[in-house]
Formats: C-alpha cells, sequence, structure tokens
C-alpha cells in the first residue's frame, strides 16, 4: 500500500480548511444542495470566475484536477474516457475507501462525483458507437488519401440523397477485409465549400471529410436532369458530350444521407396528425442536434452556409433503439441523425440591422442569422407556413400559431417567439435555445416549482437526482437486454453530463415566463 503520508496530502489537497474553501469560492454565493445531514455539499459550490451557464461547477476534488476541471464542449468525444480511472472506484481498498467516509459530507461529494465521471464515461462510450472510433476513423482517411474513383465501386448510379447544393451517391470502400460503404458528396454547380470541411473538427451534427479529389465523373453515374440530355443526343454525339463534362470537386464522408430534412417533414404529415406527441418530440430532438452544431461551428469560426431544410442531411444510425417489448422501432418513428453540410467562413461580424430592413434583407454576413434560421425551422417542422417577415411581425396581421398538439407545442411555440423576436437584443440565443429544447424534452417540467418555490438549491438537488436515476436507468437497460444506447440516450447524457443549476435557471425563467 502506499505510504500514509501522500495520502494524507491528497486529503489535505481535496478537503481544505472551511476557511480556505471559503476563500476560494466566495462567501456570498448561494448553497445549491446539501448531504443528508445538512452538511453544504463543495460539489455544488460554484468555482471561482462568476456564474458562467457555459462552465461545469466545481468538479469532486478527490480526483485527477486537470481533467475533471476542465471546461468541455458538447460534441466532445473524449473527456473522461482519457482520464485516469477515478481513485473511488468498486474494487478500492477498504483501507483506502475508509478515508473518505469520515463524514456524510465526503460520502456525498464522492457519490456525485463518481455519478459524474460514469455518466462522462459513458457517453464517450456512446458517441463512438454512433460516430465510430476515433482512430479507424483517421487510417480510413489516410488510405483514401491520392485515391479517386477507379478505388472506389459505384453502389448505385443514381443519388442516394439531392440537397440544395450537392448530390450524393453511396460508393464502395475495402480498407483490409472489410468492404466499408461510404457517401460521395458531388457539389451542384456554383456550390463549393468542400474544402474548408477539413478543418471543422469532429462533431456528431457536423457532415465530415474523409476524402477529396478533383476528377470527372464516371459513366455510371447519373445526375438528375443529365440523363435527359444525354439520351436526347444522338449516339455517336454521346462519348463527346461525357468527355466534355468538367472535372468536379468530390467529396467522401463516412455518412450515408436517406434523404433531407425536407423531405422527412413532407413525409411525415400524417405522423404528426396520428402521433403529435411521439411527432413533436423528434422535432425537439432534430432542433436539440441542430442547435449543437451550430455552436460547435461557431468555436470553429465558420457559419453554416445555407441552413435550410434541404441541406439538412438526416443519416439512420447504425443500431436502431428497440421499444420495451423489445421489437424494433418502425423507420418513420425513429430518431435519425442530422447533419449541417453547407459551410461558409465569415467574411465579417454581422453586424445588427434595423428590425425592418432586417425582415426584408437580413444581413450581409451571415446572410441570416442563425438565431432567425433555427426559428423559421420550428415553424416549418411543424408543418407551419409562414414567411420570416410574418414571423417578425413585419406586416399587418400576426404570424399564424403553433397549434397545441401535445405537450411539447407550447414550448415550441414559446422558443419560436424567443428567436424570432423583432428586437435582435431581445433574442435568445443558440447556446439559450439548445438549453431550453433540453428543459423540453427532460425537464425539469412547470409542475416541479408547483410545491416548492424555484430556487437554486431546489434545481440543484433535481440534477442530482435525475442524475442518480438515469445510470440507474442504463443500467437497468444494459442488463435486461434492451439493446444499446441510441442517439436519444447519448443527447440525454449530454445533458445531465454538462447541466448547472444555474445554467437551468436561466432556462426555465425564459420557458416558463
Amino acid at each position: 500500500p502506499p505510504p500514509l503520508p501522500k495520502k494524507q496530502l491528497q486529503r489535505a489537497e481535496s478537503l481544505p480548511e472551511p476557511g480556505a474553501a471559503q476563500h476560494r469560492r466566495g462567501h456570498n454565493l448561494p448553497r445549491a444542495g446539501s448531504s443528508p445531514d445538512g452538511a453544504p455539499v463543495p460539489h455544488l459550490q460554484q468555482q471561482e470566475g462568476g456564474a458562467s451557464s457555459n462552465l461545469p461547477w466545481a468538479r469532486p476534488t478527490w480526483g485527477p484536477k486537470k481533467p475533471l476541471s476542465k471546461s468541455r464542449s458538447l460534441g466532445e468525444a473524449v473527456g473522461w474516457s482519457c482520464s485516469p480511472p477515478s481513485p473511488a472506484g468498486f474494487g478500492m481498498a477498504d483501507g483506502e475507501l475508509g478515508q473518505l467516509l469520515e463524514s456524510a459530507a465526503e460520502v456525498w461529494e464522492v457519490v456525485l462525483g463518481c455519478q459524474e465521471a460514469t455518466l462522462g464515461r459513458l457517453s464517450a462510450r456512446m458517441l463512438e458507437e454512433l460516430v465510430g472510433q476515433e482512430e479507424q476513423q483517421q487510417l480510413l482517411e489516410a488510405e483514401l488519401a491520392g485515391k479517386s474513383w477507379a478505388a472506389l465501386s459505384i453502389l448505385q448510379p443514381e443519388p442516394c440523397c439531392q440537397s440544395r447544393d450537392a448530390w450524393y451517391f453511396p460508393v464502395g470502400f475495402t480498407l483490409g477485409q472489410t468492404q466499408l460503404v461510404l457517401a460521395a458528396k458531388v457539389p451542384k454547380p456554383c456550390c463549393s465549400s468542400l474544402g474548408m470541411q477539413s478543418s471543422l473538427g469532429v462533431h456528431c451534427s457536423i457532415q465530415r471529410r474523409i476524402g477529396l479529389f478533383t476528377a470527372c465523373l464516371p459513366p455510371q453515374l447519373r445526375l438528375p436532369g443529365s440523363a435527359e440530355q444525354q439520351s436526347q443526343a444522338p449516339p455517336g454525339d454521346q462519348p463527346a458530350l461525357l468527355a466534355s463534362q468538367p472535372a468536379l470537386q468530390v467529396l467522401i464522408s463516412p455518412e450515408v444521407p436517406h434523404q433531407t430534412l425536407a423531405g422527412f417533414v413532407k413525409g411525415s404529415q400524417s405522423l404528426h396528425r396520428s402521433s403529435p406527441g411521439h411527432y413533436e418530440r423528434l422535432a425537439c430532438l432534430l432542433l436539440l442536434q441542430v442547435c449543437m452544431g451550430l455552436e460547435h461551428l461557431r468555436v470553429q469560426n465558420v457559419v453554416q452556409g445555407d441552413l435550410c431544410p434541404e441541406n439538412l442531411l438526416l443519416v439512420q444510425c447504425p443500431r436502431p433503439p428497440r421499444s420495451q417489448q423489445g421489437k424494433e422501432v418502425p423507420p418513420g418513428l425513429s430518431l435519425p441523425r442530422l447533419l449541417i453540410s453547407s459551410f461558409l467562413k465569415p467574411q465579417g461580424k454581422c453586424k445588427p440591422c434595423a428590425s425592418g430592413q432586417e425582415g426584408a434583407e437580413g444581413c450581409a454576413a451571415p446572410p441570416c442569422p442563425d438565431e432567425l434560421n433555427v426559428g423559421m425551422l420550428i415553424y416549418h417542422i411543424l408543418h407551419v407556413d409562414t414567411s420570416l417577415k410574418d414571423a417578425l411581425g413585419f406586416r399587418s396581421h400576426k404570424p399564424p400559431d403553433i397549434p397545441s398538439l401535445s405537450i411539447y407545442s407550447s414550448g415550441l411555440r414559446r422558443l419560436a417567439a424567443l428567436l424570432l423576436h423583432a428586437d435582435p437584443c431581445q433574442r435568445v440565443s443558440i447556446e439559450q435555445a439548445r438549453s431550453i429544447l433540453q428543459v423540453l424534452l427532460w425537464g425539469p417540467r412547470q409542475e416541479l416549482f408547483a410545491r416548492s418555490k424555484k430556487s437554486l438549491r431546489l434545481l440543484g438537488s433535481w440534477v442530482q437526482v435525475k442524475r442518480a436515476l438515469l445510470l440507474l436507468r442504463l443500467a437497468e437497460d444494459s442488463a435486461g437486454g434492451g439493446g444499446s444506447p441510441g442517439l436519444e440516450e447519448w443527447l440525454c447524457c449530454q445533458y445531465f453530463k454538462e447541466v448547472t443549476e444555474h445554467s437551468l435557471y436561466q432556462a426555465t425563467q425564459a420557458l416558463y415566463a
């Protein structure tokens, strides 16, 4: 066993004297949680630096300090999986564990820290199942370097998906003994932003580039419109027509889209009428993926080029979720993975426009603020036809109301109004919209505040209990053979891994005002 002085030194670091703790964390901060005996819980006290909804609260200081206190983005796949294992594990020796059990406050801190660390590790594993292992993706990218159509097999002559700015063809590529199915993205004329996609980083809601080359299209591929042109040409002129086609930049992506968000919305009107609660929950989950992707792009100093339903791709998850009865979920009811596929480098900051001009022309760069785009997406997904001018209230009549069909309708109506406020200074940000969508999906519901007044202490306690219940549910599903966790479970884990009582307070204030 390690010498005792070393353990005493670790305890001195993790459990400072009350005076030192007050000096480090401040005297006037509210206490959002307490242990069963009423002692304050250090895990729920705020770190030095002010209240910020984007920064995590103080991590348990009994673990490795640098990885646990690092502020992580929503799409980060590493985090806990790359940090040293938590010292408080099930196989920990009782002699060492006993040093953490001398007071109820210490026990409470250990339990909360273990829950948060476990949730982070589970979230990283779920993300790996969804997007693949990073080492394999890098190996595939290295194998595709310098290769063109000759190394790919054409699996389908027609596009499997057509967005506003590109066609997508499924192609095969052999890596070792494995036959992989990839997507070849062929940009439409005047739509080329493929080169910059290599510097966007890895995110679950961003289309990834693993290969890029410039070549003419092989004769097997048929673009919409080109087949008719070839058929009308005389037989002797067809080879010359193919040879005259210009070389195009082709992007290879590991995700093969099956449709766009516009196609999904168009084909789901009957589902919205028959199962409004299920459909509007899907709408919240799709909008949440959009917001998370936009947050990632802002960190990378990139803006979406054309955030419209026709440029948002939908990809089937590798393992469809199972219902509680163990039956496969029908394709129309399963949650697809959403990808943003159009990108631009900002030419300058988008200056706020006058409210009347903004509805008519919009900002110069980006063409339309993300908040307005997401607000209009809410109307589109919910099958409510309106224009941006109507939604902003620039015309005499009010914008069409979102009908109340499920428990999500009023929240989506409220979020659309906050995103489409005529005064740009009064709009909620994309980060705030993401928090509101998370509250809509996983709580807290408004009935939580029916018996107790909303406070940081109440919200902190709610987070602790829900985090523990989530881990129990994941363990029960795993033991019961309910199938692997899917995209919705990963999104839920991301929420409870990052949420704080302060961010909850702000989101519920905006949503339930």
